[in-house]
């Protein structure tokens, strides 16, 4: 039987926890956070994380934003999972649906990793025109082997009802979590940080989402609409990212109309949590960009 994290419990001091609120939609319960004045901006994180990925982020975009954050179908604190189980075009479908539902539509969308593939794929459905951001982004399938092997992988993983229960044991081990991270992201990051994937790591309905994401996508499928996207997209990339290779990234930006890329030197796959301010003046410039936001509000990146 698996476990997902419990609010009273794993969440009783959670990252902005005064910022959340629970929202129902259709086989949903939605954990959404909310803080800050301005044009609305939405925020996704990736596969395996929640809204604590935002808990340095999220205030500073809070100044000049209003800000919202869900923790993503089969994620942390969010119960339920969508008609159609977690592909890509569902995930995008349900949080369209919750962003209908709170009757706020984004003005621009900030998404890490697979959150950057929602949001394009949102826009590529029609239903939300908003320019993106895209931190570390896992928009096409993984290159050479890995291409064949990293699904197979998560299917069996996915059917395997015992694999996430034996992870999320693993992970509740005294400094796994923080070493999990390091070798799989390039990224160091603070306790805080740590703490909160601790959290939803060592829950095996957690990790059983994270898995099911992965199984059930198609970024082949996503390859070959990206040519349609019609908004502007920002590609940010940590050139220590162990994650997501720096290749795949540039073959995105080449493929996409509208896009631009910006290297971060040092930094890995959670360079928005190494560097919150930093991603948060990279965002305001541009929004100024697309006059989202004046450009006196761009502060210096």
């Amino acid at each position: 039987m698996t476990t997902s994290p419990r609010w009273e419990a794993d969440g009783r001091d959670w990252p902005n926890r005064a910022a959340s609120g629970f929202v129902e939609t259709e086989r949903l319960r939605w954990h959404v956070q909310a803080m800050g004045e301005g044009p609305a901006l939405l925020l996704l994180h990736g596969t395996g994380a929640g809204t604590h990925s935002w808990r340095a982020l999220m205030p500073a975009l809070a100044e000049h934003f209003s800000v919202i954050a869900p923790d993503l179908p089969g994620h942390a604190f969010t119960c339920g999972r969508p008609r159609g189980g977690l592909s890509l075009p569902t995930m995008a479908s349900a949080v369209t649906e919750l962003i209908d539902t709170l009757d706020r539509r984004p003005a621009i969308i900030v998404g890490h990793s697979a959150g950057a593939a929602i949001a394009v794929q949102m826009n590529l459905a029609g239903a939300i025109r908003a320019p993106v951001v895209g931190f570390n982004p896992a928009l096409l399938p993984f290159p050479g082997l890995a291409a064949r092997l990293f699904p197979a992988m998560a299917k069996m993983l996915f059917v395997n009802p015992l694999a996430p229960r034996i992870f999320a044991r693993v992970a509740r081990g005294s400094g796994e979590v923080e070493r999990f991270l390091i070798r799989s992201t390039g990224s160091r990051i603070d306790a805080a940080g740590v703490d909160g994937y601790a959290r939803l790591l060592g829950t095996s309905g957690h990790v059983a989402g994270a898995i099911g994401m992965m199984a059930n996508w198609d970024l082949e499928a996503l390859k070959r609409k990206l040519p349609d996207l019609e908004t502007p997209i920002l590609l940010v990339h940590g050139e220590a990212d162990t994650a997501v290779p720096e290749s795949a990234v540039r073959n995105a930006a080449a493929i996409i109309p509208d896009a631009e890329m910006q290297m971060l030197e040092g930094l890995g796959h959670l360079a928005h949590e190494e560097v919150p301010d930093r991603a948060a003046a990279i965002i305001r410039r541009f929004a100024a960009d697309h006059a989202i936001l004046a450009s006196a509000d761009i502060g210096a990146e």
